[in-house]
């Protein structure tokens, strides 16, 4: 995935300034909308349609790895031909995964919308991700890193609180999510067209889009460091965002706000951590995170052996600082790493690792809960991230660089 050829001639990475900064966060953050906008409609599609709970987390997983095989094919794609051409094509094909899931009517079309959704995702996680760090603002070193970490999660608060209310007051809820997103995407796919091109561009094209994965030699050590966080933070993301609707349908919570919230606090709460703890350095951030995960998870196992809703909320709220905090003080560590030829690839393989860690529990959960029923699942499911949120922040408390 690498280039040998030397970067062609192109403008100011810097050019554009805040205007073109505020575009590429706002993005981001419209991108991972659509990531949970879909969550709260599950339990209404599964209750109408009447799928399984393995249907219902294979909707769930099967976006995780169509993003992967987008990231492995065309990780590095934008070090090639540019951002403005990938993010474009990226939002174009999100608007498309919108108005699959606006007519969806069984399991199949649930699916074919989310594999659209998850190639699209795919093009746009590190093209979006590397034009965020190029149009950070000279003035405002560092900006990009803590953006990248907490808009997203941002984006995904609000994109499940606000389905999950829409479900409450309309008669017609598909239309309204769907639809807006729908039309949010295509204006974005027009507007990033403005954006200055900060990719470099070099050849080696078609040796790219050979699916594997690659980590610029510069960044291997930092990365090396911080996979044990990737896989534990993601993990318990998939956690939550798998089964976190019907364990708090299982507690009492009925409402689809109540139900979407599970999401929105983890997603939302780790913004904020993120966000408040930007002054930390990477270490402290990750050592900090990975605590705040096992803590979080083993609490939240209490409260559902407890059948106690608000106090498995709160315990939520404790995971989301760590779900937040680890995965930025892993961008702070990478990012400073490599230049603009090789972002993209080094963002490839961090999301790669990523969504591996999001996806195939979830996929696991699926198949468990059939035969293990969903409490027992959501324990061992717990137990293990706790174990291995543990670890992590064991490796890292030891470790010997920062």
């Amino acid at each position: 995935m690498s280039a040998t050829a030397p970067p062609r001639p192109t403008r100011s990475l810097r050019a554009g300034g805040s205007a073109a900064f505020a575009l590429a966060l706002a993005s981001a953050v419209a991108m991972m909308g659509a990531a949970s906008a879909p969550s709260p409609f599950y339990p209404v599609l599964q209750a109408e349609i009447g799928f399984s709970a393995l249907a219902s987390t294979s909707i769930f997983a099967v976006y995780a790895f169509a993003l992967l095989v987008a990231l492995l094919v065309t990780g590095s794609l934008s070090d090639h031909v540019g951002r403005r051409p990938v993010l474009s094509a990226g939002f174009a094909v999100l608007a498309v995964s919108m108005v699959v899931f606006w007519h969806a009517g069984s399991v199949e079309s649930l699916l074919a919308a989310r594999v659209v959704q998850g190639l699209a995702a795919g093009l746009l996680l590190s093209a979006l991700t590397a034009a965020v760090v190029d149009l950070e603002p000279p003035s405002r070193p560092g900006s990009a890193a803590v953006a990248n970490a907490v808009l997203p999660l941002a984006g995904m608060a609000i994109g499940a609180a606000a389905s999950g209310w829409v479900l409450d007051v309309s008669d017609s809820p598909e239309p309204v999510v769907f639809g807006v997103l729908t039309g949010v995407y295509v204006v974005v796919a027009l507007a990033v067209w403005a954006l200055p091109e900060t990719s470099p561009g070099h050849d080696g094209l078609l040796h790219s889009l050979r699916p594997r994965v690659g980590v610029p030699p510069a960044a291997r050590s930092a990365f090396l460091r911080s996979t044990p966080a990737i896989v534990a933070g993601w993990a318990t993301g998939g956690l939550y965002l798998s089964l976190g609707a019907p364990l708090i349908g299982q507690l009492g919570g009925e409402s689809h706000l109540a139900q979407g919230l599970v999401v929105s606090v983890l997603t939302g709460g780790g913004a904020l951590a993120a966000f408040l703890m930007r002054s930390l350095s990477p270490r402290a951030l990750t050592l900090y995170g990975t605590s705040a995960l096992a803590v979080g998870t083993a609490l939240t196992l209490g409260a559902l052996a407890t059948d106690a809703l608000g106090w498995f909320v709160a315990a939520v709220a404790v995971a989301a600082t760590g779900f937040g905090t680890a995965f930025m003080g892993v961008m702070r560590s990478v990012t400073p790493t490599v230049g603009p030829a090789e972002r993209g690839e080094l963002f490839a393989a961090v999301f790669v690792f990523s969504y591996v860690a999001f996806g195939l529990p979830a996929v696991a959960a699926g198949f468990a809960v059939p035969h293990l029923g969903l409490e027992t699942t959501t324990y061992v499911y717990g137990a293990a991230i706790t174990v291995l949120a543990t670890t992590a922040a064991l490796l890292r408390r030891f470790a010997t660089t920062e």
